[in-house]
């Protein structure tokens, strides 16, 4: 008993620390600003020209932030009506920052 409480404490410490590294990745900020900012904006909110004119939704918006991690991992990955596919340009590692870093925008 005490050997699974160990090998089942080390997985939930695993999936903690992978959580927070994805969350606190110093390049996702860097990521943002010359991936996505252009469009969307520093803060996410989609008010510059591009923003405007092309109408990107508002990251830090109620149904943005209501979407499933994968569902947003899908749109930056492939894609989706204006928004270039980043698959070929970012790891997932990089897509996954991205996703918590658009998290933190609601927050902001």
């Amino acid at each position: 008993m005490t050997r699974k409480l160990t090998i089942a404490s080390m997985i939930t410490l695993f999936i903690l620390a992978s959580t927070v590294a994805f969350a606190a990745a110093p390049g996702a900020p860097e990521t943002f600003k010359a991936k996505c900012a252009s469009c969307h904006g520093p803060d996410g909110a989609g008010a510059t020209a591009v923003g405007k004119a092309m109408k990107v939704r508002d990251l830090r918006s109620a149904d943005v932030q209501k979407q499933s991690d994968t569902d947003l991992q899908k749109v930056i990955s492939d894609g989706k009506g204006k928004m270039p596919a980043y698959k070929d340009k970012l790891s997932v590692a990089d897509i996954s920052s991205l996703v918590a870093y658009i998290r933190g925008l609601a927050k902001k």
